[in-house]
């Protein structure tokens, strides 16, 4: 069992499946994100808004930039190998070092929904995780109107661990959510099983 002294807060290089790449976000990223955060479609189940403009990209930037500095969050980008696309973003946030803990997030560009290119991307960030960055425990909250997202986590090996109700007031609405957890040695049984 892996017995880290301290957690470790950002990726350090890209990492790479067959169709994407997972790597640390880049300024240069904003125009491709664009087009993902401007789809009410895909905010519409996130807490912050939908991208009107490219203000609003930068703003979102600067928060990340800055979360980022306080090692509070790590944001990367899902990028298509053969456009050399960015289609989408995932990140692992609220990290407590102590309890070797953090919260998980995503979105995906919806030309690309129901394509695997998510759950691709994801296993990537866990193994990572749960490896090199010493994670014990994985948390992801649902919106429990988005199942889709639920069937992903439950692809992935999380277990939906209970409702959290009204937990949150975002876009004007008091809101429900599913809570997932995902364990490292649950991470660990199951890729060696495969």
């Amino acid at each position: 069992m892996y017995a880290p002294t301290s957690m470790q807060t950002t990726l350090s290089y890209a990492l790479h499946t067959p169709r994407l790449i997972v790597r640390m976000i880049e300024e240069r990223d904003l125009p491709d994100l664009y087009q993902v955060f401007s789809d009410e479609a895909v905010t519409r189940f996130l807490p912050y808004i939908t991208w009107t403009d490219t203000l609003a990209a930068h703003s979102w930037y600067q928060r990340v930039k800055e979360m980022a500095a306080q090692a509070a969050a790590m944001q990367c980008v899902i990028v298509d190998k053969e456009s050399n696309k960015v289609i989408g973003a995932c990140l692992l946030f609220r990290f407590d070092t102590e309890c070797e803990r953090c919260e998980l997030g995503y979105a995906l560009a919806q030309p690309y929904w129901r394509g695997g290119y998510m759950a691709e991307a994801l296993r990537a960030l866990l193994t990572h995780a749960f490896g090199e960055m010493g994670i014990n425990r994985v948390e992801a909250e649902v919106d429990p109107r988005n199942p889709a997202s639920a069937q992903l986590l439950r692809k992935l090996g999380f277990t939906q661990e209970g409702l959290l109700r009204q937990r949150w007031k975002f876009k004007g609405e008091i809101k429900d959510t599913w809570m997932f957890g995902l364990l490292r040695d649950e991470w660990q049984a199951a890729n060696e099983a495969n």
